[in-house]
């Protein structure tokens, strides 16, 4: 079918699948069932596996995440030459696939580990383990040709995900003008919020100074510095002090945080910032879903939201099974 016909089926199509899907406010009734038989009787049809509790929290999250990727596909397919934006959202799968696969290597695994399979849309070729350089070979990532030892992995994964996202900001500028600025500015600040996190994160964890945190930010240039359009409000917010609320409570997203009371000892929380930066932009997306219909910004939201309830069904599952309460997850930021 023509670009009009496949994106007004696409907008129907996505508009139904949310409508039945655990978003917005029917995500808390992935915090309500009482068991994981529950949890599955819940999400799928067919009948609950007989297994471990523990191997069922996992098969959950395996069958979760499939669907989901096939959901997409089944849309993306839709149309006869996708956007390329929508192809490097889902190529997010190939970049965690190898960096399970550079750990298996590392750790002299005979066999391949599970990977996440997006078909026809990805950029490996899996079928060549355990040769990680013709897995990787005529990609864009072709650079990764030989496992990392155990010292360099975290700085490899950090130039995979600087590159994942430099190429996800670069299929945004090529959408057609019309439709780029809700998408850029959606994306935007999803980029914006996870350097923030990771920032505060290496910094609270991990007692890395600024110049090596700097290093490992997603930013639109090299190097990146406070005027960055991805990476410099995380650049910003090093030069405040992690364990001081007046640093912070005038910060833009200072809503997003832990908060300080008067008297008491106060040390910002990254995994706070993270819940909370994570339903504050699945807000967005959701608000953004219907107000521009027949666009690429239908497939983007839809994929981010899905995104989201993929995660809190790990979280739930996750927390059945450990017998901890996951709902913070959908909670924060409220």
């Amino acid at each position: 079918m023509d670009h009009s016909s496949a994106a007004a089926y696409v907008y129907a199509k996505a508009s139904g699948m949310l409508s039945k899907s655990f978003v917005g406010t029917r995500t808390d009734k992935l915090f309500t069932a009482r068991s994981l038989s529950d949890l599955w009787t819940l999400l799928f049809r067919g009948e609950v596996p007989l297994v471990p509790e523990a191997l069922l929290a996992k098969q959950i999250e395996k069958k979760a995440e499939q669907t989901f990727i096939s959901d997409f596909i089944t849309l993306l397919n839709s149309y006869d030459k996708p956007d390329p934006v929508l192809i490097q959202l889902l190529r997010l799968f190939d970049y965690g696939n190898i960096k399970d696969i550079a750990a298996a290597l590392c750790d002299a695994k005979k066999d391949m580990p599970p990977i996440t399979d997006i078909g026809k849309y990805s950029m490996l070729d899996y079928k060549a383990w355990p040769d990680i350089a013709s897995i990787t070979k005529n990609s864009p990532i072709a650079w990764y040709d030989k496992p990392p030892s155990w010292d360099k992995q975290s700085e490899m994964d950090a130039r995979l995900d600087i590159q994942y996202v430099r190429a996800l900001w670069q299929a945004v500028h090529k959408l057609p003008k019309a439709e780029r600025a809700p998408v850029e500015k959606l994306l935007g600040e999803y980029i914006v919020l996870e350097n923030c996190v990771w920032a505060v994160r290496l910094a609270v964890y991990y007692n890395m100074g600024k110049e090596e945190i700097v290093a490992r930010l997603a930013s639109e240039n090299d190097p990146a510095d406070k005027n960055d359009r991805l990476a410099g409000e995380a650049v910003r917010i090093l030069d405040r002090a992690t364990d001081s609320w007046q640093d912070w409570e005038n910060w833009r997203y200072a809503q997003l945080l832990n908060s300080g009371e008067e008297g008491a000892v106060w040390q910002i929380d990254p995994r706070r910032l993270q819940q909370a930066s994570s339903v504050y932009l699945n807000k967005k997306a959701l608000n953004m879903f219907h107000r521009y219909p027949f666009t690429a910004a239908v497939l983007v939201t839809w994929f981010k939201i899905k995104e989201h309830e993929l995660n809190c069904i790990r979280t739930a599952a996750e927390g059945m099974r450990l017998n901890t309460d996951g709902s913070a997850t959908v909670q924060a930021g409220r």
